[in-house]
């Protein structure tokens, strides 16, 4: 990843942090994208800078609103002057039982893990073309195996999967587009439905027996970031082998 520039979204806490800590050592340029989390994201700019000086740039979105995506690209190549990857990290992650949607949420959901990483490779093509790039999303198993009471993000990872594999056919063979289906990596920070029993049986239906660590994604993202050039339009489940005995 040496001269390479990275630009994640949601990288600034959690697995966007550990995968932002990943590709930084493997000697990458990053510009770290957050909508809310300004703390996190400037105190991981001073940790990272003060391994490698000026590597890391920030940029403040919402990436809700499509007319903001332009303006991250050009931030990009503003600090480094070249994008070579793209991982779309940001999501949004809360219960919409059938009978209580409403239109925010499905904006909400649709908007942060569908239509941003649309808007978002849309406006990175060219200059993704231009260096060979990737982009790589982190969906989820519930795009595949969707989790009851959450239908509007279940539908929204599903949709994700599925723009994975058309933008692999639309952006090759100059750009490879991939995901990463993450399983059990990191509970909910505010969520009742994962109670400690709830836990417990999710990690019992993984074939490893235990929960994964969010450096397990982020070792995915340097092997499709970094390595896996003959590898494109793939969702690569990190879930323990949940997804075989969902």
């Amino acid at each position: 990843m040496q001269g390479k520039t990275v630009l994640i979204t949601g990288g600034a806490k959690r697995v966007g942090a550990a995968i932002s800590r990943r590709l930084h050592a493997a000697g990458a340029q990053l510009v770290i994208h957050y909508r809310n989390s300004a703390q996190e994201a400037l105190a991981l700019q001073i940790e990272l800078n003060q391994q490698r000086a000026n590597s890391v740039a920030l940029v403040q979105s919402d990436l809700l609103d499509c007319t903001n995506m332009p303006a991250l690209i050009e931030s990009t190549l503003h600090h480094f002057g070249r994008l070579d990857v793209l991982v779309h990290n940001a999501s949004s992650f809360y219960a919409t039982p059938l009978g209580s949607i409403n239109e925010t949420n499905w904006l909400d959901l649709i908007g942060t893990n569908l239509k941003a990483p649309l808007f978002l490779a849309q406006a990175a093509a060219a200059e993704l073309r231009r260096t060979q790039g990737a982009i790589i999303h982190i969906t989820d198993i519930h795009g595949e195996f969707p989790m009851e009471n959450y239908v509007v993000y279940s539908t929204a990872k599903a949709g994700l999967i599925g723009l994975t594999r058309s933008l692999a056919l639309e952006m090759g063979p100059e750009v490879r587009v991939n995901a990463i289906s993450p399983g059990p990596i990191l509970w909910p920070e505010d969520d009742v439905h994962f109670d400690h029993a709830s836990r417990e049986r999710i990690i019992s239906h993984t074939l490893l027996k235990q929960s994964g660590h969010p450096t397990d994604i982020a070792e995915t993202v340097y092997f499709l970031a970094a390595k896996a050039r003959y590898i494109t339009g793939q969702i690569i489940n990190v879930d323990g082998g949940r997804s075989i005995r969902m």
